[in-house]
């Protein structure tokens, strides 16, 4: 894995050692920024099952001011913070967080704190995804016009609303599909 452009351009990441995590692969990140690319400059972004950091470490690359890292396993939130510090991101441009992405945002919802403008949301593909997205439908996580894209196996259906979110786009390549949900 290597971030493909931007800053950070060429930096070779650490893949995490066990195949139960499974990376966004380069050329899905690719056409995911593709599609961010008039987005992505100034934003907070969300990189929520972050696994490895890949993405998040691509939207810092490219132009994100700061991003959020959330994963459940102690391992991969070593992981992400040893791949931050191989292409030396600033710390106040990064958290680090170990938590359940239901819980991490049924946290953000209640403390009404935190706004993103962008959220990767890349969950196992075996997981139950609506006890999450549920939490995107309330507005109170993305910022006005705030972006939030799902990775998904292309044969796992997911709802074209969810509350005050609206599915725009769907992109498949290989098994894996990213939807776009907008805040409406």
């Amino acid at each position: 894995m290597r971030v493909i452009a931007g800053h950070y351009r060429g930096r070779n990441l650490r893949s995490p050692p066990s195949m139960q995590v499974r990376p966004t692969s380069d050329r899905l990140r690719e056409t995911l920024f593709n599609v961010l690319a008039p987005r992505i400059e100034g934003s907070r972004f969300l990189d929520l099952c972050a696994g490895s950091g890949a993405v998040g470490i691509e939207a810092l690359s490219r132009g994100a001011t700061h991003v959020t890292f959330v994963d459940r396993s102690r391992k991969m939130c070593g992981l992400v913070e040893s791949n931050l510090d191989l292409c030396g991101v600033p710390e106040d441009e990064t958290e680090v967080v170990m938590s359940e992405a239901a819980e991490f945002l049924r946290r953000a919802v209640a403390r009404g704190e935190n706004k993103w403008d962008i959220v990767f949301f890349d969950p196992p593909y075996a997981n139950d995804y609506i006890p999450a997205l549920a939490a995107f439908g309330t507005g109170t996580i993305l910022e006005d016009e705030g972006l939030l894209i799902v990775e998904h196996h292309h044969k796992n259906e997911l709802k074209d609303a969810i509350g005050e979110i609206r599915r725009w786009r769907i992109l498949k390549q290989g098994d894996s599909a990213l939807s776009f949900y907008e805040r409406q």
